[in-house]
């Protein structure tokens, strides 16, 4: 993460922080709230180097100075970092308890220091309490930074004592930019932007093999459907159902089916640029003279329903089964 990076992404929360940089009036406690994948930890990240890189240019930190290093390694002696322990689901009283001990103290290096709690929500009650004395009662020279991706589960007495950072979700372009800059392959990048604004998410899915191959499945079922001429519930049977084992791989697979249809319609209202199938325009094209716009508002409409029946726990290949039937039925 950089200031330039977080300005696109998150021009308000860009824009706070830097005001506050350049008048020197941080607040004592930050919350970075907001989705997961938003860029909250990089932004905690971003804000410590920058109070402490050795050789920052326009305000900008260098990344490559003793300190920018020590900070992403997570080696710097006044910036510690709290996370749940390595098989805990939450962060313990005794590890802010730590923390505690740590702010009676001035900074090793500088008068300095910053914490960093992340996944702030998974603190036990006990630990919020804990915390909560720093906040009300804040060390000089030290930084509180939280991060969650759920505000509500916090102590309201900790939210109201925290200046807000909201993050907002990215847009697909910026998720799928960033897993192409990556190297993932732009079909997968496309696809997978569209399925969740979490960039950490999209790029789980690219790296799953089960994904490119759930993906060419889907679209060999749906150039099937399109041609009333195959046989579609045997390729269901033999083909679909031993990918789509499971409900949520179901729900996958349906909500990359709804994609096609719709690429179909946005190709008929004149929006190829919308299109999500990029790579496949020609079968689009093709099918798409097979269909008028209501037979396809009718067909996602048929996907909608089978992921709501998902929803209320009917068997997935049972929903494939009639979604099946009754997509081949629109011609």
């Amino acid at each position: 993460m950089d200031w330039k990076k977080l300005k696109e992404q998150q021009p308000v929360t860009s824009r706070v922080l830097r005001h506050a940089l350049d008048r020197q009036q941080l607040a004592h406690a930050y919350l970075l709230e907001g989705p997961n994948g938003t860029g909250k930890s990089g932004t905690a990240l971003l804000l410590a180097q920058t109070l402490f890189c050795e050789a920052p240019v326009d305000g900008e930190p260098c990344g490559d100075c003793r300190n920018c290093r020590r900070i992403i390694s997570g080696n710097h002696p006044d910036v510690i970092r709290v996370i749940p322990e390595e098989g805990a689901a939450s962060i313990k009283k005794e590890q802010v308890a730590y923390l505690m001990k740590e702010f009676a103290y001035h900074g090793t290096e500088s008068a300095r220091k910053i914490f960093i709690i992340e996944s702030a929500e998974k603190m036990t009650v006990q630990a919020e309490n804990s915390l909560l004395k720093f906040i009300e009662e804040p060390y000089p020279g030290t930084l509180a930074l939280l991060t969650t991706d759920h505000i509500h589960q916090l102590l309201d007495t900790i939210v109201s004592r925290c200046q807000i950072l909201s993050f907002v979700p990215l847009s697909d372009q910026v998720v799928e930019t960033e897993l192409e800059t990556a190297g993932r392959p732009h079909n997968l990048a496309r696809t997978a932007a569209e399925l969740t604004h979490d960039r950490d998410e999209a790029e789980d899915l690219c790296a799953d093999p089960w994904f490119a191959g759930a993906r060419s499945i889907v679209l060999q079922l749906v150039k099937k459907l399109g041609d009333s001429a195959h046989a579609v519930l045997p390729f269901v049977y033999e083909q679909i159902a031993p990918v789509c084992d499971s409900t949520p791989r179901v729900a996958m697979a349906l909500d990359l089916m709804l994609f096609w249809y719709r690429d179909l319609l946005s190709l008929q209202l004149g929006r190829s640029d919308a299109l999500i199938y990029d790579d496949q325009t020609e079968m689009l094209k093709s099918q798409m003279l097979r269909y008028s716009p209501d037979q396809l508002v009718q067909a996602m409409g048929f996907i909608l329903e089978g992921r709501r029946q998902l929803d209320a726990h009917v068997n997935g290949l049972s929903v494939l089964e009639r979604l099946t039937v009754r997509l081949g039925g629109i011609h």
